[in-house]
């Protein structure tokens, strides 16, 4: 995960040491990570696991949103905001979309999988799936809806910005992130 130098005025890798945990949380945590007790998950220092209540603003908004933009101007923002693993829902609350196995904040391909086939499967028994769907996130203790489980996602609050200079690899494209 890149972070901002003073030094350098730009962005520089940040090299984690030991083994990433797996979505699961077994163990194994680099600098700058925590254990987060209720999840079982290694999360990065400064982040925290979404709560309901904000989720559930999430999903509101994501209904109100796209009316609001005429549609297609949601279309091209979530686009871009899905390179920074956001949602314009997401963007808007503060949160980010974060891979835990490995480690890293969702990629634009991931945020495209999260978005398009996970909501599509979502959407596959219309009203059953949505509901099934945020029972597991209020229910789950990694508040996963079913899009982020299809996506290997979890939703952080992400107050302080602390993932938003990080990349998928530094210096690589979406095939580093698509392999891991």
């Amino acid at each position: 995960m890149p972070v901002a130098s003073e030094e350098t005025g730009g962005e520089h890798p940040v090299q984690y040491q030991g083994q990433w945990p797996s979505v699961s949380g077994a163990a194994g945590t680099g600098p700058g990570m925590y254990l987060d007790p209720d999840s079982g998950l290694y999360l990065p220092q400064g982040t925290a696991l979404a709560g309901a209540g904000r989720r559930t603003g999430a999903w509101c908004l994501s209904v109100v949103l796209p009316v609001v933009t005429l549609f297609v101007g949601y279309l091209v923002w979530g686009l871009i905001a899905w390179g920074r693993g956001q949602t314009p829902a997401l963007q808007v609350l503060g949160m980010r979309c974060w891979r835990p196995g490995p480690g890293r904040r969702a990629s634009w391909g991931w945020m495209a999988v999260r978005e398009v086939l996970g909501t599509t499967v979502e959407g596959v028994l219309g009203p059953v799936t949505l509901a099934l769907s945020f029972i597991l996130m209020l229910t789950s203790p990694q508040r996963r809806c079913l899009h982020d489980m299809v996506a290997g996602t979890v939703v952080l609050y992400d107050p302080t910005g602390a993932l938003r200079g990080a990349r998928t690899a530094p210096g690589a494209g979406e095939t580093a992130e698509w392999r891991s």
